[in-house]
């Protein structure tokens, strides 16, 4: 069986859509429909459907997708078991546009001869289960376990608390805002399509919406970043939340503007999680860098964060 189109299939699963997995794949969306057509040709079933919001998985393909996992944790503990300490560092960062990706940027610009391995799995629950397969070596993740304790051999350690935007188009009321409160986004419509419940993402929003009393919409069909900003952009009522270190890039006409909201500032915890019999030599050097590197972050009395995430030892 060909492991590369086990791996492409697992992509298109993870990612919801042919398009995003040619992307993490850093292949053509041509190429990726080829290996889903080929595996499914040899396994003799239909794996995966195409939706107009994306691809689904057939009931054959929910009943292979264990298994297909199973293939690659084989594989990782294959080459791992030939190439001790000599393999790339792979770390899980969720989103490359996000602040975590931005965290692994600043390493590697640190420790250029420390090889990387980025991937982006869908939810904490994915993660923790690469981390004790060994398919991961780190993840980046809101712990989200109020009163409980992570998983059995699971470490994890914050490493950023980071504040949330209000990003508008040029005719929203708050565009000309420099800065606007919780209490001032009250009434508003904001829209943060791609919240998927049971995710921390969305338990993070869920209460961030109790707390202040905010519209959080999360209808229609999540189409990606780009259609995101151009409605955003074209909206005098519709405005969404984005991370301050988030990547965004958008055409010239969109004039999109990124508020600050502060009193208190809402921040996302942003955590490093690892499995403690990982042996990797590289995750030491991945942790000293993420709780010693001075960052610029809120006054500590000054920021809002949901009760569920574990106790913060804030790092300057």
């Amino acid at each position: 069986m060909d492991l590369e189109a086990v791996r492409t299939f697992l992509a298109v699963v993870d990612s919801g859509r042919f398009r995003q997995a040619a992307d993490e794949l850093s292949i053509t969306q041509q190429a990726v429909s080829k290996r889903v057509a080929a595996l499914e040709k040899d396994l003799g079933v239909r794996l995966l459907t195409r939706t107009a919001g994306g691809a689904r998985v057939t009931i054959d393909g929910q009943a292979f997708l264990p298994h297909a996992r199973a293939l690659l944790r084989a594989e990782a503990r294959a080459v791992a078991s030939v190439r001790p300490g000599r393999r790339a560092l792979r770390v899980d960062v969720l989103g490359r546009r996000l602040a975590p990706a931005a965290l692994l940027r600043d390493f590697h610009r640190t420790h250029p001869e420390i090889e990387l391995d980025v991937v982006t799995l869908f939810d904490a629950e994915a993660a923790v289960a690469a981390l004790r397969a060994g398919t991961v070596d780190a993840s980046f993740r809101a712990v989200t376990m109020p009163g409980s304790r992570l998983p059995e051999g699971i470490e994890a350690v914050p490493v950023l608390d980071e504040p949330l935007q209000l990003l508008t188009g040029p005719a929203h009321a708050l565009a000309g805002a420099r800065e606007v409160t919780p209490a001032r986004l009250v009434g508003h419509r904001i829209w943060v399509p791609g919240i998927v419940s049971g995710t921390e993402w969305a338990a993070y929003y869920a209460d961030l919406a109790a707390e202040f009393g905010l519209a959080i919409e999360v209808t229609g069909p999540d189409f990606g970043t780009e259609p995101l900003l151009d409605t955003v952009a074209d909206s005098p009522e519709l405005a969404t939340f984005v991370g301050a270190r988030t990547r965004l890039v958008w055409p010239e006409t969109h004039d999109l503007r990124r508020v600050a909201v502060h009193g208190p500032t809402p921040v996302y915890p942003h955590s490093l999680l690892w499995a403690v019999d990982n042996p990797h030599p590289a995750l030491v050097s991945l942790r000293e860098h993420l709780t010693t590197t001075p960052r610029a972050r809120p006054p500590a009395a000054g920021i809002w964060t949901p009760s569920w995430a574990r106790p913060r030892d804030r790092h300057p």
